[in-house]
């Protein structure tokens, strides 16, 4: 089932809160006072606009574009969701371009560059940390399901 981070722009205040959980619940000590500005690299974004505040995030999506441009396999579907397989990238920022959303990043590491993008926290049992952490819940990880059942309600009769 294709699960995705959804984000209400009404309801989003461009805190941010939800990127400093997704770099700390990414990093081995899970700790922001040691998260460092090279550190500090977020699987979701908040965008700034004059009208509003969004976050961008992955979509998993069901035939994701950036997997299929990959050239080394590096990014498959495990789990329900799509994953990057850091060993196997060769930070070549195929994916980049091909991802409608904008939701990859390729950052230096130092065993070259490497692209990064939202797991939706698989390693947490409690679920995606932005989710958790922010303060006025406008990101919901939903299933393809949830969202077609939210648009039938809200249609008029």
């Amino acid at each position: 089932m294709n699960r995705f981070i959804m984000a209400d722009a009404s309801a989003c205040i461009g805190c941010r809160t939800c990127e400093v959980a997704c770099v700390v619940s990414h990093q081995e000590q899970q700790n922001s006072a040691a998260v460092t500005t090279a550190d500090f690299v977020p699987r979701i974004r908040v965008i700034k606009e004059d009208s509003f505040t969004t976050a961008t995030v992955c979509h998993q999506c069901e035939d994701a574009p950036c997997a299929n441009v990959c050239p080394v396999q590096a990014i498959r579907r495990d789990r329900g969701h799509i994953f990057v397989t850091s060993s196997r990238c060769i930070g070549c920022k195929s994916c980049m371009l091909a991802c409608p959303f904008g939701a990859m990043t390729v950052v230096a590491s130092a065993s070259g560059a490497q692209a990064i993008k939202c797991d939706l926290c698989w390693h947490r049992e409690a679920g995606p940390a932005c989710v958790e952490a922010c303060p006025t819940s406008a990101l919901q990880c939903v299933d393809a399901t949830n969202v077609q059942r939210q648009r039938l309600y809200s249609q008029p009769f």
